[in-house]
C-alpha cells in the first residue's frame, strides 16, 4: 500500500509540472514515462479549480496472502507533514487517529521495493485489455461522498482483487507542490494530490494492481484548467483562509521524457550515503527522488551532471556542505524541505535552477549565492529573523516565508518587493497587495542595499534619513581620519538630461602641506532588481546624461576619495528609475570661442539636454547690442559661427540658442553676452589696377580696406625708368591715372597706403600693371554711298587714322530702327569681308542698311569698329513676272504644272487661274473653277479637244497688283485609252431573279461596249450562255447549282477598244421558295375531340414542313399548344379559338411563306363527376376530398356534408338527402374541419357537379371509411402576461378533447441556464429578488380528460426582469461660479422605497459630462468638454463669461441608464487676481540677465506692476532699483552680495488689483573670471589703474576724446588717490585723495557701463571712464574690497578671501 501511495505522490509532482506549462503538452504526449502518463491521465479527469485539494486514499489487496499486504481498518493512519510545515488536520476514512501501530517487519520489505520492481511484479497478474478502459468519474452530492468515506473503512475480502480510489470532497489542509509525508514504519497511508480538483469518487471496473490502472488510462490527454470552477460543485464556494492556503504555485517547466535509465526513485529506503554500493548513481539520470532517507552528506552527488529534478527532502542534512551540487549545472528543481539545514551559504550558483524548497529547516538567514533563473523560493517554517544577506534573485516570482520570526516585521511584503524587484508576483502564496506595492514605492532607492547590509526596516517617511545615516556610519569607518561626509545624493535622472551627483566630503584640521582631496567618479547601471550593476564606459564625471536604453533602470554613482596616492573605499548613491524624457529640450550651457576683434570668427557651442527628443535643427541667432541700446538681431546670422564685421565694432555680441527636436518641440532660448568688439588694425588686400593699359586710357587703383572705418588713405603712381631701373613718382593723392605716350612700352605701379579714421596707417600694398600698349587704328567720317533700292549696289567709305590702313573689313547689317544704338538690334546680312561694296537683297526692303567698318593696321592690329546707318530705308520695285511656263502631258488624266519668276518686293497673295480654249484664237476661254488658285491641274474629260492656259496676276504683300501674264499649251487635250475601272454582278442568286452587270468606264465617250454571260459548274469550267449579250440576265431553272459571271469589253465612241475584264462569280444559284396553295381543318370543335388538317404543297420536293397549333384567347393572345399532326381539345380550349399555322419547307430545308387558318370557339362537353374520395378524418384537421370533374369549366357545384353514426351503403347512401333525423347536415362547402361533435361518427359528402354556365350533371356521393378520431392534447400560444411590475400570469390555448388537470410550471432563465422554480405551479407568479437580471418562462403541459398527456410547451422568455431604473430628481452644484473654484455636482435621490433600494443595491456608476456655453446670440448652446467626466470641475480662465452645464447619467448593474439630469450655472466670474509660482530665472553672477516668470490667475491680466529691489542677506530691508519695472533685469556690480527681489502686483484688465507677490534670488555672486582677478589684486594690497577723467562738470550726451584726460587711480588697504601723470615739463600731481571712511562711496551708471564716480566727501569727487565694463567692475570691486570694514556686508566673505 505504501508503494501505491509513494507512486501516487510521485506522479502528482510530475503531473503538476506538466499541467502548469501548457506549451509542454506536445512534448509530454510524445515521450512520457509510464508513471507520468498515468498521473497525467488521472489529473485530466478532474475539473476542480486550483484553490481546492483532493486527498486520495488507496487500499490495494492482492489475491494471495503470500504476495499481498493486508491492511485492516484498525491500521493507524500516519500524519504526514508537507514541505511548508503544515500538518494534516483531518484524515480520510476514519474519525480519529488510532494509537495502535503495526509492526515494521510486516510492512517494510514490500514497501521498500523500487518502483520498476513493483511494476514488473504486478503487470503479469493484471488483465491489460480490460484495464485499458478509462476510469469513469461520476459526480456525486455531499451525501454520496459520505457513504463513500464510510465504506472505505470496512475490511475488504481477500478473494476480491480490486482497487477503489476515493477522493474526498472536503477541503484538505494547506499543501503546496513540495509537500511530502513524514517518516513512519507503517509506510504511507495518505498522499496529497496537487491537481487542484475535487472529485466525489473514482473507481476502476477492472481488477489488478496500480500499474494496470495506469496503463488503462494512458490514452487520456493532459488537461488541468486552473481558472474554472468545478463541474461537480453545485455552487461556487467562498474562499476561506483554509482554502486560500491551498492555492498552487505554478512550477517552472521541466521536460518530462524520462525512461527507466533517466529516473531513480529510492524514497523511504533508509539510505545513509550516496556512495554506498548498490545505489548505482549514473550521469544519465535526470529525475532523482531520495526523500525520506537518512542522508547527511552530498558526497557523490557530483556524478549527476544531467539531473533536472532532485528531491532530498526529509533527510538529515544540516549544512553547510552543498559544494558538490556545483557540478549539477542542469538542475532545475531542488527539494531540501524537512531537513536540519542551518545555512545556505555554501549553496553554489546553479545556472538553471528554477525551483528551490528549503521549508521546515533551521535557517536563520536566506544568504546564498545569486541564482539567476530561480522563480520559486519556498522557505516556510524556519527561524529566519531578518532579511540581511538576502540573495540576488533577478527573476523570482513566488516567495514563501510563512511561519518565520521575521513575519513580525511591519510591511514585510513591501520589504520583499524592494529586495526582489518588479518580477515578484506572489508573496506567501498570495497575489501582491496593492497597498504593499504602493508602500514599497515610497522608499528611497538605496533601501534594498541597506536591507541586505542589515539595516532595520522602518516606516517609509523615516527611511530616507535612516538609510542615509546607516550608510554614512558604515562609510565613515573606511574614510581617513578628519574626513566627514556631508552629502551623498544624486539628482532624479531623466532621459538625455544631465544628472549630477552630490558628494560632500570635508577634511578637517588640514595643513597647507597636506595633499588635496580628489574625488573620482564611476557611473553604473542596473535593472530595478539592483542585482548587478554594470559600469558605464567613460562615465567618470560628476554629471551623466542617461541614454534612451537607460529608461526604467537604476543608476549608481560610486565616489572614490583619493588623497595623494592613497585610494580609499568608495561611497555611493543610488538613483530612482530613469524617467522617460518629456521631449522638450533645454540648453544647459553656452560657450563662445574666438577673439573679439573685427574680422575674427566667433563660434558658439551649446550643451543641450534633449530629454528624450531626437536632435533636430536648432535655431541659432546672433544679436548686436550697442553700449547704450538693446540687442538687435543680425539678418542672416543664423549659424553657430559668425564673422565679426565693421558694424560690430564697439558693440557687444549676443549669442541666442534655441534647441529644437526633430519633432518640432522647442526649448527655452538661452543667451550668452560678449564684451565689446574692437576694430582691427588698418590693412588692405586684393590691390589691383582696373582699366585697359593702352595709351590714352584711364587706369584706376582699387583695393579692399579692412580695419575699422577707413580714413585718409594715400595713393601713389610710379613709373620705372628704363635706364636706371628706379621707380619715379608720376602721380600722388588720387587713385586714377591717364596713360600718356611716355608710358607706352613700360609698366606702371600703384601703391595703396591704408589709414583708419584716427589716422593710423597700415602696411602699404602695391601692384604692377601690364605693359602699356600704343593706341590702335581708328576710322572716322564713315558713309554709305549708292542707290538705296532693291537689288542696287552700295559702297561704304571712311578715313582711317593711326598709321597706314591695312586690310580693313566691312560687314553689312539691316535694322528696322532709323537710329543706331551701337551694335544692338542688328540682323546680319553678310560676313566680315575686305570688299566695301554690297548688293541690296530683297530681304533688306523696308529696312535701314548698317555697315560695320573695322580699321586694321598693316601688322594686323584691329581698331575699334565703327557703325554707320543709311539715311533712309531700302525701297522696292513694282510687282512683275520675269517668266511664266507650263509643263506636263496634254492627255486626259495628265497633270499640268505652272511656274513663274516674281520680282518687285515681297510677294503677297498672287492670283492663279486655269482656262479652257476651244481654239488658239479664243483668248478669253472658260475659267476652270476647281483649278483656280493652284499651280497644278489634272486634265478631266471635259477638256478633251480643247487648249489649256494658265494666267498669273502678281500681287505684292502691300496689296499692289502688277500686270497679268498668260501662258497657253501648244496642242489640244487628247482623250485617254478606253478601259474598265470596275465590274461586278448585282442581284440575288435565286432562280427567277434578274442579274445586272454594274461597270465603270474611263477613256472618252463610251460606245457600244460588249457583254457576255457565262455559266460555271462546280469544277470551275465556264460555259457561255447563248443569247445573253446585254447588261442584264434572268436566272432560269438550268442555272440552279451553277455560278454566273459576265465579261465586259469597253469600246470608245470612235470604235477604239480597251482590254476585256471578267467579273467575280455569283452563286451558286438556288431554287425558289416553297409555297402552300390551300389549308383547312378536319374534325369536330368540341371539348375532348381530336382535330387534324388538309394542306396542298408546291415549290420543289416537300420536306419536313412546320406545324403549329395555337390557342387564341378572347384578348387575342396566342398560346402554342402542339407541333403534332393533330390536336386533342381540352378544357382550356373551351370558349377559345384554335389557330393552325402551316409553313411549307423544301427538301433542302428552305421554308416558304407560312399559311394559317382559325376555327370558331370550342364548345364544352356535358358536365359529370368522375371521382369523389374522402380521406380519414381527425378532429380539427381540415378534410380536403379528392374529386375529378369533366365537362367544360367547372362552376359553383353544390356540396353538402352529413354526419351519421352508422356507415351507409347503396341507395341509402345515394339518397342521403332524403334520410331522417339520424343524418345531420353540418356543412355546405367543399372542405370541412371536423369539430369535437364529429368525433366517433361518419362523414358523408353529397356533390352535384355544375358547369360554369349553370348546367348540372348527375350527383356523386362518398362516405368516410372510419369514424372521426379525436386529436392529441396540445396547447398553443403559450405566453406570459405581465399583470403588475412584480406579478405575471401564464396563458395558453388548449386543444385536443376536453381538457383535464393540466400541469403548470415556471422557469428562470439565467444566461442560457434554465432552472425550474420550485413551488411555482399555478398560472400566476410573483417575482422575487432572485429573478432580477433573469428571464422567466411559463410551462404548460396539456392533459386531456381521459388522462392523455400532451407535450410540454413553454412560452418565450420574458424580457430581463429588472427593478426600476435609478432616477435623479434634481442635480445641484456645490461651489461658486468663479474662476478657480471647484464645482461639484450633487444628485438628489427620490425618497421612494424602491428608489432607495435601487440606489443602495443596484447602482453601479454615475457618468458625468460638463459643457460650456458658446457665444451664439440670444439662444444659449453648449459644447461638450470631452476630458471633463468627473463630478467635480475646476473653473478655468476660458470659462469666464460663459455658463457651465453638467449632465449626470446613472448606470445600474444591469447596464441601464437613467434619464440625464442637468444643472446650469450663471455666467462665470473672473477670479481675484493673483500670481502663482512666481520665480526669477537666470544665473547667479552679476553679469547675467534675470527674468521674472509666474502664472497669472484671475481673468485677463491687465497692466500689472513689477518692481525690482535689492535685499541684503540677513536684513529685512528692501532697496528699490529706480527705473527697473520690466520683466527683464540685467544685473551689475552694484548687485554683488545682494539678493534680487521682484515684487509683482497682479492687476486684472478691469483694474482690480490683487495682492503683491515677491520672489528673490540667491545672493548675486561675482563672475568667476572677474572673481579671480579681483581676488588677486586684493591680495597684493596695492593696485593701480589707468583711467580717463571727465573734467567738464556739465553732463554730456556723448563723451568724446576731447573731454577726457588720462589719470592714474592708485589705491591700497587704507586710502585711495587720483594722480595726474607728469610730463617732460611738469611733475605728477595728486588731484584727489581720501580714505574709505564714510561718506566715501563709489557710484556706477546703468546707462554707461564704462563710467564710475568716486565720492570721497561732499567736495571731492571725480568721474572716470574706462575702456570696458569688465575693468569698471574690477575697479569697483577692488575699492569695495579695501573699504570692506566700512560696509555692512563683507566683500571678502563674498569673494572667499581670508583677511
Amino acid at each position: 500500500m505504501e508503494e501505491v501511495a509513494a507512486k501516487a505522490e510521485e506522479e502528482t509532482l510530475e503531473t503538476t509540472v506538466k499541467a502548469m506549462k501548457e506549451d509542454n503538452a506536445a512534448t509530454a504526449a510524445g515521450s512520457r514515462s509510464p508513471e507520468s502518463v498515468s498521473a497525467a491521465s488521472l489529473v485530466s479527469s478532474r475539473t476542480a479549480t486550483t484553490r481546492k485539494r483532493a486527498v486520495v486514499s488507496s487500499n490495494l489487496v492482492k489475491p494471495t496472502a503470500s504476495s499481498s499486504l493486508r491492511v485492516s481498518n484498525s491500521t493507524p493512519v500516519a500524519i504526514r507533514r508537507n514541505s511548508t510545515g503544515g500538518v494534516a488536520e483531518k484524515t480520510l476514512g476514519a474519525a480519529k487517529v488510532l494509537p495502535k501501530r503495526t509492526s515494521a517487519a510486516s510492512v517494510t520489505d514490500p514497501v521498500r521495493r523500487s518502483l520498476p520492481e513493483l511494476r514488473r511484479s504486478s503487470v503479469s497478474k493484471a488483465s491489460l485489455p480490460e484495464s485499458r478502459k478509462p476510469i469513469p468519474v461520476s459526480p456525486g452530492s455531499r451525501s454520496s461522498t459520505k457513504s463513500t468515506v464510510s465504506s472505505s473503512s470496512k475490511p475488504e475480502s481477500s478473494a476480491r482483487s480490486a482497487m477503489n480510489v476515493s477522493v474526498s470532497s472536503r477541503r484538505a489542509p494547506s499543501s503546496s507542490v513540495d509537500s511530502s509525508g513524514s517518516r513512519s514504519s507503517s509506510g504511507r497511508a495518505n498522499s496529497t494530490l496537487s491537481s487542484g480538483r475535487t472529485v466525489s469518487k473514482i473507481s476502476s471496473p477492472s481488477a489488478g494492481s496500480s500499474p494496470s490502472v495506469s496503463s488503462g488510462i494512458r490514452s487520456k490527454p493532459l488537461s488541468t484548467p486552473l481558472d474554472r470552477s468545478s463541474n461537480f460543485s453545485g455552487r461556487k464556494k467562498t474562499a476561506t483562509p483554509e482554502s486560500r492556503d491551498s492555492r498552487l504555485i505554478i512550477l517552472p517547466k521541466v521536460e518530462v521524457k524520462a525512461g527507466d535509465d533517466m529516473r531513480l526513485d529510492l524514497r523511504g529506503h533508509r539510505i545513509r550515503s550516496l556512495t554506498s554500493t548498490g545505489l548505482h548513481l549514473s550521469p544519465n539520470l535526470e529525475f532523482v527522488y531520495l526523500r525520506d532517507n537518512l542522508l547527511s552528506s552530498l558526497e557523490g552527488i557530483e556524478i549527476l551532471s544531467r539531473v533536472k529534478v532532485l528531491d532530498l527532502s526529509f533527510n538529515d542534512f544540516k549544512g553547510p556542505g552543498f559544494e558538490p551540487l556545483e557540478n549539477c549545472k542542469m538542475l532545475q528543481q531542488l527539494y531540501l524541505a524537512g531537513n536540519q539545514i542551518t545555512s545556505l551559504a555554501s549553496l553554489p550558483q546553479l545556472p538553471n535552477l528554477e525551483f528551490l524548497s528549503v521549508a521546515q529547516n533551521k535557517l536563520k538567514s536566506l544568504a546564498m549565492a545569486s541564482q539567476p533563473r530561480l522563480q520559486v523560493l519556498a522557505a516556510s517554517k524556519n527561524k529566519i529573523t531578518n532579511l540581511k544577506d538576502f540573495p540576488y534573485l533577478p527573476v523570482l516570482e513566488h516567495l514563501r516565508v510563512e511561519e518565520n520570526p521575521l513575519l513580525k516585521i511591519s510591511h514585510l511584503e513591501a520589504a520583499c518587493i524592494l529586495l526582489v524587484g518588479p518580477t515578484l508576483k506572489k508573496f506567501n502564496d498570495r497575489d501582491l497587495s496593492r497597498e504593499e506595492v504602493a508602500i514599497a514605492k515610497r522608499y528611497p532607492p538605496q533601501t534594498a542595499i541597506c536591507l541586505r547590509d542589515g539595516w532595520e526596516f522602518c516606516k517609509s517617511e523615516l527611511a530616507a534619513e535612516s538609510t542615509s545615516r546607516f550608510l554614512v556610519e558604515r562609510w565613515q569607518e573606511t574614510l581617513p581620519s578628519g574626513c566627514l561626509i556631508k552629502e551623498a545624493s544624486v539628482d532624479r535622472p531623466s532621459e538625455e538630461s544631465p544628472c549630477q551627483c552630490h558628494f560632500g566630503l570635508v577634511q578637517e584640521n588640514t595643513l597647507a602641506t597636506d595633499p588635496e582631496l580628489v574625488l573620482r567618479y564611476q557611473w553604473s547601471v542596473a535593472d530595478r532588481s539592483l542585482s548587478n550593476f554594470f559600469p558605464i564606459p567613460d562615465a567618470t564625471n560628476e554629471v551623466y546624461w542617461p541614454k534612451h536604453e537607460d529608461i526604467g533602470k537604476i543608476l549608481k554613482i560610486e565616489c572614490t576619495p583619493v588623497i595623494g596616492e592613497t585610494e580609499y573605499p568608495s561611497i555611493f548613491a543610488i538613483s530612482s528609475p530613469v524617467l522617460r524624457g518629456k521631449g522638450i529640450p533645454k540648453a544647459v550651457s553656452l560657450e563662445l570661442h574666438g577673439e573679439l576683434v573685427e574680422g575674427n570668427i566667433l563660434k558658439g557651442q551649446a550643451v543641450v539636454a534633449w530629454c528624450g527628443g531626437t536632435p533636430g535643427k536648432c535655431i541659432t541667432s546672433w544679436l548686436r547690442r550697442k553700449w547704450n541700446g538693446s540687442p538687435v538681431v543680425i539678418d542672416g546670422a543664423e549659424d553657430e559661427q559668425y564673422r565679426l564685421s565693421l558694424d560690430d565694432v564697439g558693440s557687444s555680441m549676443v549669442f541666442m540658442y534655441t534647441p529644437v527636436t526633430e519633432g518640432g518641440a522647442r526649448g527655452e532660448p538661452q543667451y550668452k553676452y560678449t564684451d565689446f568688439v574692437k576694430a582691427a588694425p588698418p590693412s588692405v588686400s586684393n590691390v589691383r589696377i582696373v582699366g585697359d593699359t593702352v595709351e590714352g586710357c584711364i587706369l584706376k587703383g582699387v583695393g579692399e580696406y579692412f580695419g575699422g572705418k577707413e580714413g585718409p588713405s594715400k595713393f601713389q603712381w610710379l613709373r620705372k625708368n628704363k635706364e636706371t631701373g628706379e621707380l619715379s613718382l608720376i602721380s600722388a593723392g588720387t587713385s586714377e591715372y591717364t596713360l600718356t605716350q611716355e608710358d607706352v612700352g613700360r609698366h606702371v605701379t600703384f601703391v595703396y597706403i591704408p589709414a583708419n579714421f584716427e589716422g593710423l596707417e597700415g602696411e602699404p600694398q602695391s601692384t604692377l600693371s601690364s605693359v602699356v600698349k600704343p593706341a590702335p587704328p581708328k576710322v572716322t567720317d564713315v558713309k554709305i554711298v549708292g542707290d538705296l533700292k532693291e537689288n542696287s549696289k552700295v559702297t561704304v567709305t571712311g578715313t582711317v587714322t593711326g598709321g597706314t590702313e591695312g586690310s580693313s573689313r566691312v560687314q553689312w547689317f539691316k535694322t528696322s530702327c532709323s537710329i543706331l544704338e551701337g551694335g544692338n538690334n542688328l540682323e546680319e546680312m553678310s560676313t566680315s569681308k575686305v570688299a566695301k561694296s554690297f548688293r541690296i537683297p530683297l530681304g533688306a526692303v523696308g529696312y535701314y542698311i548698317v555697315a560695320k567698318y573695322t580699321p586694321m593696321a598693316p601688322d594686323g592690329e584691329c581698331g575699334e569698329p565703327v557703325y554707320v546707318i543709311s539715311e533712309r530705308a531700302v525701297e522696292t520695285l513694282p510687282p512683275s513676272l520675269n517668266f511664266l511656263s507650263i509643263t506636263g502631258d496634254n492627255i486626259e488624266g495628265g497633270i499640268l504644272t505652272a511656274s513663274y519668276g516674281y520680282i518687285g518686293g515681297h510677294e503677297g497673295k498672287s492670283i492663279y487661274e486655269w482656262h479652257y480654249h476651244k481654239s488658239e484664237s479664243d483668248h478669253h476661254g472658260t475659267l476652270i473653277p476647281e483649278a483656280s488658285g493652284h499651280f497644278q491641274y489634272t486634265i478631266t474629260k471635259e477638256a478633251i479637244g480643247k487648249f489649256i492656259s494658265f494666267q498669273c496676276i502678281p500681287v505684292r504683300d502691300d496689296g499692289i497688283v502688277g500686270e497679268a501674264r498668260t501662258c497657253m499649251c501648244q496642242e489640244r487635250v487628247r482623250p485617254g485609252n478606253p478601259r474598265a475601272v470596275s465590274l461586278q454582278v448585282v442581284g440575288a442568286a435565286v432562280e427567277g431573279t434578274i442579274l445586272s452587270a454594274e461597270k465603270e468606264y474611263w477613256g472618252g465617250e463610251e460606245g457600244a461596249s460588249v457583254f457576255r454571260w457565262f455559266r460555271t459548274n462546280s469544277d470551275g469550267t465556264p460555259c457561255e450562255i447563248k443569247g445573253a449579250t446585254t447588261s442584264s440576265y434572268l436566272l432560269s431553272v438550268d442555272d440552279i447549282g451553277f455560278f454566273i459571271s459576265v465579261s465586259y469589253e469597253p469600246v470608245r465612241n470612235d470604235w477604239a477598244r480597251g482590254p476585256m475584264i471578267i467579273s467575280e462569280l455569283s452563286g451558286p444559284i438556288v431554287a425558289g421558295h416553297p409555297n402552300c396553295q390551300s389549308l383547312e381543318f378536319l374534325g369536330s370543335m368540341i371539348e375532348g375531340q381530336r382535330l387534324s388538317f388538309v394542306a396542298s404543297y408546291t415549290g420543289g420536293i416537300k420536306g419536313n414542313c412546320s406545324l403549329e397549333w395555337f390557342r387564341v384567347k378572347r384578348n387575342g393572345v396566342k398560346e402554342l399548344l402542339s407541333n403534332d399532326e393533330f390536336l386533342d381539345l381540352s378544357l382550356e380550349d373551351v370558349g377559345e379559338s384554335i389557330e393552325f399555322i402551316y409553313t411549307p419547307v423544301r427538301e433542302d430545308g428552305i421554308e416558304g411563306s407560312p399559311k394559317s387558318i382559325r376555327s370558331d370557339s370550342i364548345s364544352p362537353a356535358y358536365p359529370m363527376g368522375l371521382e369523389l374520395l374522402i380521406p380519414d378524418c381527425c378532429e380539427q384537421q381540415e378534410v380536403v376530398p379528392h374529386k375529378n370533374y369533366f365537362g367544360g369549366h367547372e362552376g359553383a357545384g353544390e356540396f353538402i356534408w352529413y354526419r351519421t353514426k352508422d356507415k351507409l351503403h347503396g341507395s341509402a347512401l345515394t339518397e342521403i338527402s332524403y334520410a331522417g333525423e339520424e343524418v345531420i347536415a353540418c356543412c355546405r362547402t367543399l372542405k370541412y374541419t371536423p369539430s369535437l361533435e364529429d368525433v366517433g361518427v361518419y362523414l358523408v359528402l353529397y356533390w352535384i357537379p355544375t358547369r360554369a354556365d349553370g348546367r348540372s350533371g348527375k350527383p356523386v356521393v362518398s362516405i368516410t371509411n372510419s369514424p372521426v378520431t379525436p386529436a392529441d392534447p396540445e396547447v398553443f400560444n403559450v405566453r406570459v402576461k405581465k399583470l403588475f411590475s412584480d406579478a405575471y400570469s401564464g396563458e395558453g390555448e388548449y386543444f385536443g378533447g376536453h381538457e383535464g388537470a393540466s400541469i403548470f410550471s415556471w422557469y428562470r432563465d439565467n444566461d442560457g441556464t434554465i432552472d425550474l422554480i420550485a413551488g411555482a405551479n399555478s398560472k400566476t407568479y410573483e417575482v422575487t429578488e432572485s429573478d432580477y437580471n433573469c428571464r422567466i418562462l411559463f410551462g404548460y403541459t396539456p392533459v386531456r380528460s381521459d388522462s392523455a398527456v400532451g407535450e410540454l410547451k413553454m412560452s418565450e422568455p420574458t424580457d430581463i426582469i429588472l427593478p426600476e431604473v435609478p432616477r435623479v430628481d434634481m442635480l445641484a452644484f456645490t461651489g461658486k461660479a468663479v474662476q478657480g473654484d471647484v464645482l461639484t455636482a450633487v444628485q438628489v435621490i427620490p425618497k421612494t422605497e424602491i428608489q432607495q433600494l435601487v440606489w443602495s443595491k443596484y447602482k453601479e456608476a454615475i457618468e458625468y459630462q460638463w459643457f460650456r456655453s458658446l457665444d451664439s446670440g440670444d439662444e444659449i448652446s453648449y459644447e461638450a468638454l470631452s476630458s471633463e467626466i468627473s463630478c467635480s470641475y475646476k473653473v478655468r480662465f476660458e470659462d469666464i463669461g460663459r455658463c457651465l452645464k453638467c449632465e449626470c447619467v446613472v448606470h445600474d448593474v444591469f447596464g441601464r441608464s437613467s434619464e440625464p439630469a442637468y444643472a446650469e450655472t450663471s455666467p462665470i466670474s473672473p477670479g481675484f487676481p493673483r500670481i502663482e509660482k512666481l520665480e526669477i530665472e537666470g544665473g547667479g553672477f552679476h553679469t547675467n540677465l534675470y527674468a521674472v516668470r509666474g502664472n497669472y490667475f484671475g481673468g485677463k491680466e491687465g497692466k500689472s506692476k513689477i518692481q525690482w529691489l535689492r535685499s541684503m542677506v540677513g536684513s529685512p530691508d528692501l532697496i528699490s532699483i529706480p527705473g527697473e519695472t520690466g520683466r527683464m533685469y540685467e544685473a551689475n556690480v552694484d548687485d554683488v552680495g545682494y539678493r534680487l527681489v521682484v515684487v509683482y502686483s497682479p492687476i486684472r484688465e478691469d483694474g482690480v488689483e490683487g495682492h503683491p507677490v515677491s520672489a528673490s534670488t540667491e545672493p548675486v555672486a561675482v563672475e568667476p573670471d572677474l572673481y579671480k582677478e579681483v581676488k588677486q589684486k586684493l591680495e597684493t594690497g596695492l593696485v593701480k589703474f589707468e583711467v580717463l577723467c571727465d573734467k567738464d562738470p556739465y553732463p554730456k550726451k556723448i563723451v568724446g576724446e576731447g573731454n577726457l584726460e588720462r589719470r592714474m587711480l592708485e589705491m591700497n588697504r587704507k586710502r585711495i588717490k587720483v594722480v595726474k601723470p607728469g610730463s617732460k615739463t611738469s611733475f605728477s600731481t595728486t588731484e584727489v585723495r581720501g580714505s574709505y571712511s564714510p561718506p566715501f562711496h563709489v557710484v556706477t551708471f546703468r546707462n554707461d557701463q564704462r563710467r564710475l564716480r568716486i565720492v570721497v566727501d561732499s567736495e571731492n569727487e571725480v568721474d572716470m571712464v574706462v575702456h570696458s565694463r569688465h575693468l569698471r567692475d574690477v575697479i569697483v570691486l577692488v575699492i569695495r574690497g579695501f573699504a570692506q570694514r566700512f560696509n555692512s556686508t563683507s566683500l571678502n566673505s563674498l569673494l572667499k578671501i581670508d583677511t
